[in-house]
């Protein structure tokens, strides 16, 4: 179709998408693989349909493409069916027309006092139930009782995602805030630690409020689909992701917060 030989046109392949033509094939089926993991079918039936034997295998394949592991991009994700391919623009790095890089620090232990819930990314239970959390800790005095406490360090609010529990495929997602080192924590709070580690930094394009959810949600799916794959880094085992809203989530230029991805080098 293409009017070359096979060897020229494998030539002429790799020259223009960096890759061959049969990773080609395989990264073709891993984003098809990767849409339907909104689904909520099984993994092991979703590998199988594209081309991998195990349930180990195309976890292997699937980090080492998109840097976390199914279940992790399950919980964050919902894709589109993958587009025909523009190979001209396979590096191009955007989200609403802004060229996004992130930044790379390392903090320490974080310690938090919140609120938790347990939610899974099964059939995207997690989409509706962290949005509705919200929703309820801004509007039931929830908010207004924890950040009236003596214990508060800053009032910048973090959402975080602790990791999967393999048992039951549940996660614990903490609001919170930070608090001073040593401080009793009223029972009626949820306390944890987030660990140190390094993390990607992206902060969100501003927008108003009633785009801020879909422009949270754009950047997530950048992250996972565009920046993990090409970056060199992988998610970092063992770690806890989350959004972080300070002042610029409420400033004049538009509703802005800041996603802290744990990483380590592949």
């Amino acid at each position: 179709l293409a009017g070359f030989s096979a060897y020229h046109f494998c030539r002429v392949f790799q020259w223009y998408a960096g890759y061959s033509v049969m990773e080609y094939v395989r990264l073709r089926r891993l984003a098809f693989a990767a849409w339907e993991l909104s689904s909520g079918r099984k993994l092991i039936d979703i590998a199988l349909d594209y081309g991998f034997e195990t349930h180990s295998g195309f976890s292997k394949a699937f980090k080492r493409r998109y840097g976390v592991s199914p279940e992790k991009y399950r919980a964050y994700v919902k894709c589109e069916k993958p587009p025909m391919p523009d190979i001209l623009r396979m590096n191009e790095y955007s989200i609403g027309g802004v060229i996004m890089e992130p930044k790379i620090v390392t903090l320490g232990v974080i310690k938090l006092a919140g609120y938790r819930i347990k939610t899974k990314a099964e059939n995207g239970e997690n989409i509706k139930a962290i949005p509705e959390f919200w929703q309820a800790y801004l509007t039931d005095g929830r908010a207004m009782k924890l950040h009236g406490g003596d214990f508060v360090k800053k009032h910048a609010e973090y959402g975080a995602c602790f990791p999967v529990n393999p048992e039951n495929n549940e996660f614990s997602y903490v609001i919170g805030i930070e608090v001073k080192d040593g401080a009793v924590i009223p029972k009626e709070f949820y306390a944890c630690e987030i660990p140190e580690a390094t993390y990607a930094v992206f902060s969100t394009p501003p927008v108003l409020a009633e785009e801020f959810s879909k422009t949270i949600q754009g950047t997530w799916q950048f992250i996972y689909n565009e920046w993990f794959p090409a970056s060199g880094y992988e998610y970092a085992p063992n770690c806890v992701d989350f959004e972080y809203y300070d002042e610029k989530n409420m400033s004049d230029a538009g509703n802005v917060c800041d996603i802290y991805i744990p990483v380590a080098k592949k």
